[in-house]
């Protein structure tokens, strides 16, 4: 066998690792999601405390990613994805086996500390598994395309385990799919870090751009229950543009910075990251409106809430993986300018929505048109964002890349938010990646 085909092989099952995490992670969105209500009523929850099961995953994730992939580009990123994949895998056991609401809360947080490693040292091992060109095109458009199965995925899984053996095994089925990758990852991936040196973190900057993080997301979390014009609320977003603003300078001064403020110079990295602050927000938005649709003018249940979106994430599965071979031939903006216009058609095709209509006449065209959109536009931001970007830095972009598909669907998807108690099921996260939830 030559050395070639060994090294395709190797990559391959590397690939497939990797996808298997982003996909267990991104399915733990939707699939928690379902459970919620059972998860109130086992362990005595209040409506209030009910909303920390999922704003405690998505601070500390929102929090941590940018610290997450830049420590996986100085220590390894094997490591931190492995670490990352225990400590998720350990925090779904101990939300499975919680006995509180207290326990099940903390587990969820410590959940999200596991899954801001995994999700950009998952994007920084595929940029430095595969080189630049077809290769990795191809590979990020497989994992996109497996992340958005998982999303729906999670839904139908949430609904079958949820109405079966019960709440606790929407926790459970990580640790076994987590555990299993854990022992194939040291054979088949190869680990990759700077090599420099000089390994010193900065740990100013890894305090303030947290600190920040976790205090905009927290404000944009709880605004609609605290008012978005109370003190709370304003005082918390002036806190954490202190705090972000405060981090830019520490970055600038330091000698060996978290984020080193030149890559913004990378005029692709940038334009990537502004497109992907803005895509997952109003895909969000628009998921979350025809969830509450669905189940409250439609009826569905959770079940087929799933169904309902398994035609947009099996179009984004088909085009992802052809979007990835077209984007050498057609250019990333091509596609990327002619998938967000489909998309928006696609966005234009739900105003036929009505009470009286039917999911396959008015609900189902517009799903597809949409998926197809996407399909070509969320690899080719996720491959734009990693191009002409050092090794050494990979985890940096990956984490940027991440941060910003976290931050972006919050603010849309919060204003369209109702008052009252939460809704049964709730898809706000992007399909792409480890989105955000609440």
């Amino acid at each position: 066998m030559s050395s070639h085909h060994t090294d395709t092989r190797r990559q391959g099952f590397a690939l497939a690792l990797i996808c298997i995490a982003q996909f267990m992670v991104v399915l733990d969105f939707s699939i928690v999601n379902i459970a919620l209500p059972f998860m109130q009523k086992d362990l005595g929850l209040s409506t209030a405390n009910l909303q920390w099961i999922v704003s405690a995953y998505a601070l500390t994730f929102g929090g941590f990613l940018l610290l997450g992939g830049r420590m996986g580009d100085l220590y390894g990123r094997r490591k931190l994805f492995m670490a990352g994949l225990f400590v998720f895998s350990l925090a779904s056991l101990s939300g499975g086996l919680a006995l509180s609401g207290t326990m099940l809360i903390v587990s969820r947080a410590i959940q999200g500390v596991g899954a801001a490693m995994v999700a950009p040292t998952a994007i920084a091992l595929v940029s430095t598994t595969f080189p630049e060109g077809p290769a990795r095109n191809k590979a990020f458009g497989m994992v996109g395309a497996i992340s958005s199965l998982g999303f729906a995925a999670g839904a139908i899984f949430g609904g079958l385990l949820t109405a079966g053996p019960g709440w606790r095994w929407v926790m459970f089925v990580n640790v076994p799919i987590g555990l299993v990758t854990l022992v194939l990852i040291p054979r088949l991936l190869t680990e990759s870090q700077n090599q420099n040196k000089q390994r010193r973190v900065d740990v100013l900057g890894a305090i303030l751009v947290t600190a920040g993080l976790i205090a905009l997301v927290y404000t944009l979390s709880q605004g609609n229950s605290s008012g978005w014009l109370s003190l709370q609320t304003i005082g918390l977003f002036v806190l954490s543009v202190v705090l972000l603003v405060a981090f830019v300078i520490v970055e600038q001064r330091s000698s060996s910075p978290l984020v080193r403020l030149g890559i913004f110079r990378l005029r692709n990295v940038t334009g990537a990251n502004l497109i992907n602050l803005i895509t997952p927000g109003v895909m969000g938005s628009v998921i979350f409106v025809l969830t509450l649709f669905m189940q409250e003018v439609m009826g569905f249940n959770a079940i087929q809430m799933g169904a309902a979106f398994l035609p947009i994430a099996l179009m984004i599965l088909l085009i992802s993986n052809i979007s990835s071979r077209l984007i050498g031939r057609l250019g990333a903006k091509t596609l990327l300018v002619g998938g967000l216009g489909i998309a928006i058609v696609g966005l234009f095709l739900f105003l036929r929505i009505s009470v009286h209509g039917s999911y396959v006449a008015t609900m189902l065209p517009a799903f597809l048109v949409v998926g197809l959109g996407m399909g070509f536009a969320f690899p080719t931001i996720m491959i734009t964002a990693t191009a002409g970007v050092e090794d050494h830095e990979q985890g940096l972009a990956a984490g940027l890349f991440n941060t910003t598909q976290e931050a972006g669907p919050r603010p849309l998807c919060i204003v369209v938010k109702r008052q009252k108690q939460p809704s049964l099921v709730d898809f706000s996260p992007p399909l792409l990646s480890v989105p955000s939830l609440n």
